[in-house]
């Protein structure tokens, strides 16, 4: 496919040249970047990328092309994905088609010939902003308008667009959907196979959170994310894992309620966006990043053994470390780039969260052994 000359225009005024790799078109977003040198694939289908656009700063993207094994989820959530160099001959045994045929299928603006590195400085000095792409309007003023005319992100939910609308169990590597609550009632936990039978909220769950789940010996049911406390007890899980996903948590109040009712019924594990609900529901606050932490290299320090994890993240959001500050919760986590909140744990309750991502996915293994833990808080009981 040839390129097309394309401009992207920032709402701050700031105007890039590109060229689209997957044909003409037009989108719009919250415009961040990932810092990961691999992993595109997944983080096109990441659902806490939702409403985004990504700029990759590593700049060779595409030269392993797409496989159907390594998606996080059943589409491509990121609006538009920005690249230095797009490589139109990937070159892997495992690819089954490439990155520019992907998109396109899926109608997801891709370009390239872009000042990623110029792009990438000016989002960390002015902050994460609203964005335009487009190969069919040639005017900066008005993409400059459009920009300002998109709806902000902060104070919206997004997990409601994101999470299943049925209940599932994933065996073997793959959803089994059931009707209804009725179903649900009916059937879940009948495979006893597993010793820890967990129930996970689905904020925008990735699919590798349950191949960990599920390789630690868990038979895990997906749920909804405004399933509620009763519906909880009524399945009486031996825990319960509360997922990542997309955007600003205060919005997700339903979500605290529930966690509220359900602090100190069972086991609870939340990464991501589901340590940032239950920061909430423990009394605490949480605000915007300037541009988020979005990659596979994040240094974390675990301050219960002194180690430094290297971690994959990816939020925009974060929990307000001094709003937490009670005898009964423990930082365990801290992020040494910026020394935010990146974990914690309640001392007199089996809760234990991370900001991070444990699965990795793109990303390095370092703190996998966090699902040993929730296992751990799981045999307690």
């Amino acid at each position: 496919m040839n390129s097309i000359n394309g401009l992207l225009a920032l709402e701050d005024g700031r105007t890039f040249s590109c060229r689209s790799f997957t044909g003409p078109g037009e989108c719009t977003g919250e415009i961040v970047f990932n810092t990961g040198m691999t992993g595109y694939q997944e983080i096109l289908t990441d659902p806490s990328y939702r409403g985004q656009m990504v700029v990759m700063t590593y700049p060779l993207i595409g030269n392993y092309g797409v496989n159907p094994e390594d998606v996080e989820s059943d589409r491509i959530q990121v609006s538009g994905f920005l690249v230095r160099e797009y490589q139109h001959q990937p070159s892997n045994f495992r690819s089954s088609e490439t990155l520019a045929d992907y998109l396109s299928a899926q109608g997801v603006l891709g370009v390239e010939g872009l000042d990623t590195r110029a792009l990438t400085l000016h989002i960390r000095s002015r902050g994460a902003m609203r964005a335009v792409i487009s190969t069919l309007d040639p005017d900066p003023e008005s993409l400059v308008r459009k920009a300002n005319r998109i709806p902000s992100m902060a104070g919206c939910d997004l997990a409601t667009g994101v999470t299943t609308r049925k209940p599932y169990f994933w065996i073997q590597g793959r959803p089994v959907f059931l009707q209804d609550e009725e179903e649900l009632k009916a059937s879940v936990w009948k495979n006893r196979d597993a010793r820890w039978r967990v129930a996970a909220f689905d904020y925008g769950i990735k699919y590798n959170i349950l191949r960990s789940l599920e390789a630690a010996g868990c038979r895990v049911l997906v749920i909804p994310a405004g399933t509620s406390a009763q519906t909880i007890q009524a399945l009486e899980p031996d825990g319960i894992f509360l997922s990542n996903g997309p955007g600003d948590p205060e919005p997700i109040t339903y979500a605290v309620e529930t966690l509220n009712a359900l602090l100190g019924y069972r086991p609870i594990f939340g990464i991501c966006l589901g340590h940032q609900l239950l920061g909430l529901a423990l009394g605490g606050k949480t605000y915007k990043l300037k541009f988020g932490h979005r990659g596979a290299n994040q240094p974390v320090k675990n301050r219960l053994t002194g180690r430094v994890e290297i971690t994959s993240q990816n939020h925009g959001f974060a929990v307000d470390t001094q709003s937490l500050e009670s005898k009964d919760i423990q930082v365990t986590h801290v992020n040494l780039n910026d020394d935010t909140l990146e974990g914690f744990r309640y001392r007199t309750l089996p809760v234990l969260a991370v900001q991070y991502h444990p699965e990795a996915s793109p990303g390095p293994h370092d703190a996998r052994y966090l699902f040993d833990a929730f296992k751990e808080m799981m045999a307690r009981q």
